[in-house]
């Protein structure tokens, strides 16, 4: 039976490997499970005691760089989901003081982050957590989305989008595994008010992210912005974890702890 691989934190207890010593943290693809044999090391993104092994630095740099007394939560926030909120606003959503700015997946990893951004930039934000019936909360319209979840909910707020709106494509969550994805009706409103619609992934835009990292620990330090996290205790609740990442049971970024030690 294949063991389900997903990104962790894991610390190296043997080595035959001359790169990784024991007590050494990595970072990367491991398995769902208390120990893992790892053959492949490419599979791994950051090697906290040498030179990263690929581009992904991005995903643990931020234990060096933050205080050891933060809490662990602060660094999913300054990693990959906090890069992904911030590139997704500043660089996708272009955005200006004043915006109408309508966030979907609020409570989410990325989609809390988005919506403290953009209040912090000035902008008028209302977020839903499963609902699509806040887009009636901007009777002026709205000028950017932050899509992370696609289906009817892209849907409704298309009809609501001002002339010029931007759309940030990041999650569609509503259309994973699902054995019949539903479309998008109404695409039309693209032409007819000018909307850009444009789907992104964070590793596209590495080149921001010393900026990124000095402006949200910043952001941190003087408490303007706070993060969630969803903790699970314990491999054997791994799966419903998972699981409820679908069902919308995860309030924050969802995180299993396989172990204290």
């Amino acid at each position: 039976m294949k063991v389900i691989e997903g990104f962790g934190v894991s610390k190296v207890v043997d080595s035959t490997n001359p790169n990784f010593c024991v007590g050494d943290y990595i970072t990367g693809l491991t398995g769902w499970e208390e120990y893992s044999t790892i053959v492949r090391t490419e599979q791994l993104n950051w090697h906290l005691y040498s030179e990263p092994l690929n581009a992904d630095i991005y995903f643990l740099i931020c234990s060096v760089s933050l205080e050891a007394s933060w809490p662990n939560k602060h660094l999913w926030g300054t990693g990959m989901t906090g890069f992904t909120a911030y590139v997704g606003f500043y660089e996708i959503c272009a955005p200006r003081k004043g915006d109408y700015v309508f966030v979907s997946a609020a409570s989410g990893a990325v989609g809390q982050l988005v919506g403290q951004l953009a209040k912090l930039h000035g902008c008028y934000v209302v977020g839903s957590a499963g609902s699509a019936q806040k887009v009636c909360y901007f009777p002026k319209g709205i000028d950017i989305y932050f899509d992370n979840v696609g289906g009817a909910m892209l849907d409704a707020a298309l009809l609501n989008m001002r002339v010029h709106g931007r759309v940030a494509v990041c999650g569609m969550v509503s259309q994973h595994a699902v054995s019949d994805p539903k479309g998008v009706s109404n695409l039309y409103t693209l032409v007819m008010k000018r909307i850009r619609m444009e789907g992104f992934i964070q590793s596209d835009y590495l080149h921001m992210f010393p900026k990124f990292l000095t402006s949200i620990i910043d952001l941190y330090k003087q408490g303007r912005i706070i993060y969630i996290e969803d903790m699970n205790e314990g491999l054997e609740n791994g799966p419903a974890a998972f699981v409820g990442l679908f069902t919308g049971n995860n309030v924050g970024k969802q995180v299993v702890c396989v172990s204290r030690e």
